[in-house]
């Protein structure tokens, strides 16, 4: 990932909204959710929704796929990794164990299906 797309994701991910779907399209999974149900559970307007999964969607941190009538949304992991890995790339200034708690928990959270 290079700076250019760690700033657009960090940008779109500095919004309660936007921060708080991203948060419950990781704990859904690949299955993910409907861009209703997510409105209903975080208590936005469709519109407003609508809104924050465009900008979430343009920065690559979220995918979408039709299913009948409705837009299902997930988290892609691949991105939310590679943005994690790009936090550490230069970890600790050569002492990596510093940073291994951080780099276990962000390697052991991506389900086997990305994104």
């Amino acid at each position: 990932m290079d700076q250019g797309q760690a700033l657009a994701s960090f940008g779109a991910l500095s919004q309660e909204t936007r921060l708080q779907i991203v948060r419950m399209l990781v704990v859904t999974g690949p299955a993910g959710m409907a861009a209703g149900t997510i409105a209903e559970k975080l208590e936005v307007s469709p519109s407003n929704i609508s809104f924050h999964l465009k900008e979430l969607d343009r920065a690559g941190l979220i995918s979408q796929q039709r299913e009948a009538r409705s837009i299902i949304y997930s988290a892609n992991y691949h991105a939310l990794g590679e943005l994690v890995r790009f936090l550490m790339e230069d970890c600790c200034a050569g002492h990596p164990e510093i940073c291994a708690p951080a780099a276990a928990v962000a390697a052991c959270c991506a389900p086997s299906a990305k994104g």
